[in-house]
């Protein structure tokens, strides 16, 4: 019995894929609701066939069936039978989120059932506008595969096929074992090149494929084989002529874009290795210094080259985790689609910078906070029309989100033209919670009061809504910004708007560190905050005063005691003291110190809890030694 192909090896493939094709025709159908273009419908229809052909090859019938519809669907609109109006976007809408569910369903091997009420639904809407029912959907069945070229006569049904695979796919010789199994159901394979066995083993440098079929279907039945494949173009097909063999050529040298899709659980294995090497050649570097003067060069030597390497691997890990922002932005559109009709306003969202790159595990925990800073733009923010009208806006309001970089950082502003936050309604609901009495919320600068919204429960809603006003979820999306090593910030305008800054770390890199002593403890201060390290005559007793200020250039930096900080009591020393200046907001600071130690670099490691819950830690690293030592976030530190 000729042996079968395996799907089921396949699936993570078609869950990746699919998964980028039904965002896309998501996205595309938010941007057809705003205006249409024939790009835009060009684009939705090249999604929901992809969709529809993986869908086939991996005989989910239902997916591919449900992507038939939404292809049929959007015929009409390339053909000029239908108009585009918000219902037909509704309902493409809803196919689409089926298809995620679906999709998400075989990811996870459970049945993928079929709508029965929502293809009714497509169908009826497809021949409402062409005046035609909707052709039944080819869906591929399992087939075996020929294992290998299979000499017969050329019979008048034999055709020569050649086929493009796209050399952007992410596995082309997936796709061509595709391509030999759609014709395979045909009838039968006669040849192919290259061969069954390189294409096993994915060996398709430059996406051809050329194969000798017998069709009972002739050229018709081969094209629309084929047609339902995604990333697979169809280049030729004539009747088949056997070729004599022909003395061997030299291999030419092809070199074409290859690219495999990396879980990231497996980059992050791949980074901890790449650390604890660097942790390792440090330790080795500290004991060489207990080595004779004779020893100790060639061991510092290869130390130095194993230190060499091991850092040359982690930034090459770290570039292989970094993503375009874009990731996350492009699922905003929908969002904002549907947040502002459930909410009866109209608004506008713009995009700037989501070409810059971040770490691939900041942007996956930062997915939700950003929806969610995004729903409360819309919901608090934005107006209703008679509001706006009012307030001489005009009729659409605008959610801008903008990316920028900023030296060793990344800022995402999500800033909108609305009403702004009322800081007297924020103080009344700060005290009525109890989170801080009345005389001290009304000290608070302007500046701390908005950060009263993201303290759990304090909400300025006048109502609840089934997307917020609850007061739970400002509080979270702080924390998770804290978590992976970033900052939040809030600034409003009374009728203007509200703009939220996340201020991110660019990566969780390798870290160049200052060491100093704060009252017999060492802690570690990131080089790329460090402005300065200078010493100035002063006792300890005057730094940790409030008010002490220690002159710098032609300034006056405030002085904060950095044992003082962190909770420790003052060491008695010498009146010569060190003052670090460092970066905070929202000025420069000097930090006293009883002394430095030195400078290292080291690999950030993240705190476990209960120490991830505490402000002003960065993280933990290991020196040389082995010994531990915190790293410190000073803008955390002193708010």
């Amino acid at each position: 019995m000729p042996p079968t192909l395996d799907m089921s090896r396949y699936l993570g493939l078609f869950v990746a894929e699919a998964a980028e094709h039904l965002q896309a025709l998501s996205r595309d159908l938010v941007s057809l609701e705003k205006q249409r273009t024939p790009e835009t419908v060009d684009s939705l229809f090249r999604h929901a066939h992809s969709v529809k052909g993986m869908a086939a090859s991996m005989g989910l019938e239902a997916i591919a069936t449900l992507a038939h519809r939404v292809e049929d669907l959007v015929e009409t609109l390339r053909s000029g039978a239908s108009a585009w109006d918000q219902g037909l976007v509704d309902l493409m809408l809803e196919a689409t989120d089926t298809m995620q569910g679906q999709v998400q369903a075989a990811a996870a091997s459970a049945p993928v059932a079929p709508p029965t009420a929502l293809l009714a639904r497509l169908s009826e809407a497809v021949q409402a506008r062409t005046g035609k029912q909707a052709a039944p959907t080819r869906v591929a069945r399992d087939v075996h595969f020929t294992p290998g070229p299979a000499p017969a006569p050329a019979g008048p049904l034999a055709l020569d096929v050649q086929v493009q695979v796209s050399l952007s796919s992410g596995s082309p010789g997936v796709r061509a074992f595709l391509v030999h199994r759609e014709l395979a159901a045909l009838g039968r394979v006669l040849s192919v090149q290259p061969p069954l066995e390189e294409l096993r083993a994915g060996a398709l440098p430059d996406g051809k494929l050329t194969l000798a079929v017998e069709a009972a279907g002739g050229e018709a039945a081969v094209r629309k084989a084929l047609d339902a494949l995604a990333e697979v173009e169809l280049v030729s097909v004539a009747p088949h002529r056997p070729t004599p063999p022909t003395p061997a050529e030299a291999p030419v040298a092809l070199e074409a874009a290859r690219s495999v899709r990396v879980r990231t659980e497996l980059l992050d294995d791949f980074l901890e290795l790449a650390g604890e090497l660097l942790l390792a050649t440090s330790r080795l570097r500290e004991i060489g210094k207990r080595l004779g003067e004779a020893q100790r060069p060639a061991l510092e030597e290869g130390v130095d080259r194993l230190h060499g390497l091991a850092k040359e691997m982690h930034g090459r890990v770290m570039g292989a985790r970094m993503t375009p922002v874009a990731v996350v932005t492009d699922q905003l559109p929908r969002a904002v689609r549907d947040v502002a009709r459930r909410r009866a306003r109209e608004v506008d969202l713009v995009v700037e910078g989501a070409e810059i790159e971040l770490d691939r595990a900041i942007l996956d925990a930062l997915a939700e906070p950003l929806l969610h800073v995004l729903r409360n733009a819309i919901d608090h923010g934005i107006e209703d029309g008679p509001g706006r009208a009012s307030a001489g806006k005009p009729p659409r309001g605008q959610v801008r989100v903008t990316v920028r970089r900023a030296r060793d950082r990344v800022h995402i502003e999500v800033a909108d033209d609305g009403r702004g936050m009322d800081e007297q309604a924020l103080r009344a609901s700060a005290v009525a919670r109890g989170a801080l009495s009345a005389e001290a919320a009304a000290r608070l600068p302007r500046s701390e009061v908005l950060l009263l919204a993201c303290l759990p429960g304090v909400s300025t809603a006048p109502d609840v809504s089934d997307i917020s006003g609850r007061g739970v979820g400002m509080d979270a999306v702080k924390r998770a910004v804290e978590r992976v090593g970033g900052t939040l910030e809030l600034a409003s305008e009374p009728g203007q708007g509200t703009a939220v800054t996340f201020r991110l770390p660019l990566t969780v890199a390798v870290l160049q560190l200052l060491l100093v002593r704060a009252a017999g403890e060492v802690v570690g201060l990131p080089i790329t905050k460090v402005l300065s390290a200078v010493e100035a005559e002063t006792s300890p007793v005057d730094v940790a005063s409030p008010g002490r200020t220690l002159r710098h250039g032609q300034v006056q930096l405030p002085v904060h005691s950095l044992a003082a900080l962190l909770g420790f009591a003052e060491s008695a020393g010498p009146a010569g003291r060190t003052f670090v200046v460092m970066e905070a907001e929202p000025g420069p600071v000097a930090l006293a110190v009883d002394g430095l130690v030195g400078q290292e670099e080291v690999v950030l490691k993240a705190l476990s809890r209960p120490l991830d819950q505490l402000p002003g830690l960065a993280g933990v690293t290991i020196l040389g030694s082995g010994r531990p030592v915190f790293i410190l976030d000073v803008p955390r530190l002193l708010a």
